[in-house]
C-alpha cells in the first residue's frame, strides 16, 4: 500500500448528473493501480452554501463548521482528480464554490482533470487550470475529456470508448509522479 493519497472529486451535484458514472469509472481505473490510494469525494456529501466565510481563504481562519469539515477532508490528500461537467463554457458552480472555500489546503499539491460535455468539457478544464495555478496547485498535462455524443448512449448512459484507457493510465502516472514530488516540497 502506498503512502500517496489522492482524491477524485466529483464536481456536480445536479439531479440526474452524468458525473457520477464518470467519477466511478475514474475510481475503478485508479483502483487498478498500486502507486497510490484513491478515494472518491462527492460534493453531495459536503453541502457548502454559496461562499459564506467572512475572511479570505488565504488566511486559513474558518468560521463555519462546514468549512472546517471540508478543510479537514481536503488536507488528507496529496493530489486530486477533478471530475467536472462543462456548463456554459466553464466548470460547475458547485465545484468552483468548493475550491474557493480553501487556499493552503490546495497549495503544493498536484491536480488532474476529467471532463464531460457536448464538446468533451475541455473549456471547463481550461478554467480549472487557471484557477489551479492561482492556488499553487500543479496541474498535469494529460486530461480526459468525454463527449456526450460519443461516450454516452442517449446522452446519459456512460459508455466510454476504449481509447480512454491509455489516456487514463498516462493521467494517473503523471498525477502520482507530481504528487509524490510535491510531497517533499510540503515537508
Amino acid at each position: 500500500m502506498s503512502d500517496l493519497k489522492l482524491a477524485i472529486i466529483l464536481g456536480s451535484t445536479r439531479p440526474g448528473r452524468n458525473g457520477e458514472a464518470v467519477a466511478n469509472w475514474v475510481l475503478a481505473k485508479a483502483k487498478e493501480r498500486a502507486n497510490a490510494d484513491y478515494e472518491l469525494i462527492d460534493l453531495l456529501d459536503y453541502p457548502l452554501p454559496h461562499l459564506d466565510e467572512g475572511v479570505p481563504a488565504s488566511r486559513g481562519t474558518y468560521a463555519g463548521e462546514h468549512t472546517k469539515a471540508w478543510s479537514a477532508k481536503i488536507k488528507e490528500f496529496d493530489g486530486y482528480v477533478f471530475v467536472t461537467p462543462e456548463y456554459n463554457h466553464s466548470t460547475s458552480g458547485v465545484l468552483k464554490n468548493a475550491i474557493d472555500y480553501l487556499y493552503a489546503e490546495w497549495n503544493n499539491k498536484a491536480a488532474a482533470f476529467v471532463s464531460y460535455g457536448s464538446l468533451g468539457g475541455t473549456r471547463a478544464i481550461e478554467h480549472l487550470r487557471a484557477i489551479s495555478s492561482e492556488l499553487q496547485l500543479a496541474h498535469v498535462r494529460q486530461q480526459l475529456s468525454f463527449s456526450l455524443l460519443t461516450d454516452f448512449e442517449n446522452f446519459s448512459v456512460f459508455k466510454p470508448s476504449a481509447i480512454h484507457d491509455h489516456a487514463a493510465s498516462v493521467l494517473f502516472g503523471q498525477l502520482e509522479s507530481w504528487a509524490g514530488a510535491l510531497k517533499s516540497v510540503r515537508s
